[in-house]
């Protein structure tokens, strides 16, 4: 069999690098998941004790797409009549060797870095439909578990993923992407339906494409050419908050304040330390974050402020700067009374008005180029929640836009900032930028 024949070549340079991490992201119809299923059969059949393991999220999604798309490149290389298939679990063993083609969901990452190959060794890991993970974390549990097995010399364990990037272009998966073009022992390929020059798709699914771009541009560009296009619901420009290592020499800091979104038994509790400079920059100091999920006891009021007030204490030492305000929801008793009764300490109430109206007073900062953030670890959930704060689709065309109430705690926090010292910022609502609306953000 010629698998010149099988194979686009725009994928020869992902397949024949030496990398021993190959990502293969694009449009829909670019045959990358065939491509990699062709690939992994090929080099099974020539380790007679390399085994593979393919992998999509969830356990159930199994049957019908990775499990079929092996079976489909067995039967296209001719060579089914080595295989034993079976479907409960799922699994196609080669008859002669032993070595199998495993599946699982990756529903729990630390069930699967404990399972044993009694055959051989892992050689292949391919993790399908990767934007359904959450995070790269619960991929790479899975993948370390595998590739830090020693193989025999001149064996590596090869990892392939492959996805249709999302249209919003800060979802993890897009921005992780991003990180590892370019990295030692790794290959990020984009492909397209135009890449199959070998004609295996159907003139009806070309001409179908072919509709979708006139109708619909960003669509086709999103679904068909793997663009990141943006969802047309993405709330702020994350380009204008702007990274810094450190505060500027030549411009000190004036003032800082102090402002908290709390949360309940089952919602994320944040605290934001924003610092104001001689020339009127706004720089998130830090940020303190605390979220009850997954976890069974919950932190009370009287649980939160002693970590809150000790997280003001360590910034009052490494910001010695005047406290202009301490500011919270002033829907939120249970904190503000707690802080009263055991530090003595007093929070002023902002009153939550139309979204809209209060992320305006974020977007003037914004338009006017004066947010930064201290890029730390603390403050990676601050600029993560930004950009993925978004309108809710179903309102977006309405003329009382909501946002969606999904890791909007550092969001909120930062809106009553900006509220509770519009004046000391120069704000005055409805001035500086036109009424915040949903934007598309590319």
């Amino acid at each position: 069999m010629n698998l010149d024949n099988l194979i686009n070549p725009h994928f020869d340079d992902v397949l024949f690098s030496g990398a021993l991490n190959k990502v293969l992201e694009g449009g829909r119809g670019s045959t990358k998941s065939s491509v990699i299923s062709i690939q992994l059969v090929t080099d099974f059949l020539m380790d007679s004790h390399g085994n593979a393991l393919v992998m999509r999220k969830v356990g159930k999604n199994i049957g019908l797409s990775v499990y079929e798309q092996i079976k489909w490149a067995i039967y296209e290389l001719h060579v089914e009549s080595q295989f034993r298939f079976t479907t409960s679990p799922y699994r196609i063993m080669h008859k002669k060797t032993g070595t199998a083609f495993y599946f699982s969901g990756v529903d729990d990452p630390q069930k699967l870095k404990s399972i044993i190959i009694a055959n051989g060794y892992v050689r292949w890991l391919w993790f399908e439909e990767l934007a359904e993970f959450g995070s790269w974390e619960e991929i790479d549990t899975v993948r370390l578990s595998f590739t830090r097995k020693k193989l025999p010399p001149g064996m590596h364990v090869i990892t392939y993923c492959s996805y249709n990037p999302p249209r919003n272009p800060y979802e993890w998966i897009n921005q992780w992407a991003d990180s590892r073009r370019g990295m030692t022992n790794w290959y990020v390929d984009h492909s397209t339906y135009k890449d199959d020059v070998l004609g295996f798709l159907s003139q009806d699914y070309l001409d179908e494409i072919q509709v979708v771009k006139k109708n619909d541009p960003d669509y086709y560009r999103w679904m068909y050419l793997g663009e990141e296009v943006g969802l047309g619901t993405n709330v702020y420009n994350a380009d204008l908050f702007h990274p810094i290592k450190e505060l500027p020499d030549d411009d000190p800091l004036a003032w800082k304040s102090y402002s908290i979104d709390a949360g309940h038994i089952n919602s994320a509790t944040t605290c934001l330390a924003v610092g104001v400079t001689a020339k009127g920059k706004v720089i998130v100091l830090d940020t303190y974050y605390y979220s009850p999920a997954k976890k069974v006891v919950k932190k009370a009021p009287s649980d939160l402020v002693p970590e809150i007030y000790d997280y003001e204490q360590a910034n009052d030492e490494r910001f010695p700067v005047r406290i202009r305000r301490r500011t919270i929801d002033s829907a939120e008793g249970a904190l503000r009374n707690e802080f009263v009764k055991e530090k003595s300490e007093r929070w002023h109430g902002v009153k939550k008005t139309d979204e809209a109206d209060m992320i305006d007073y974020v977007s003037s900062l914004l338009a006017q180029g004066r947010v930064y953030y201290l890029d730390t670890e603390n403050n990676k959930v601050f600029i993560e929640q930004h950009r993925q704060y978004q309108w809710d689709e179903k309102t977006v065309h309405s003329d009382n836009p909501k946002v969606v109430k999904e890791n909007d705690h550092t969001p909120d926090a930062f809106k009553y900032f900006a509220i509770d010292n519009a004046k000391e910022l120069g704000l005055k609502q409805g001035k500086a930028v036109a009424k915040a609306k949903p934007k598309v953000f590319r």
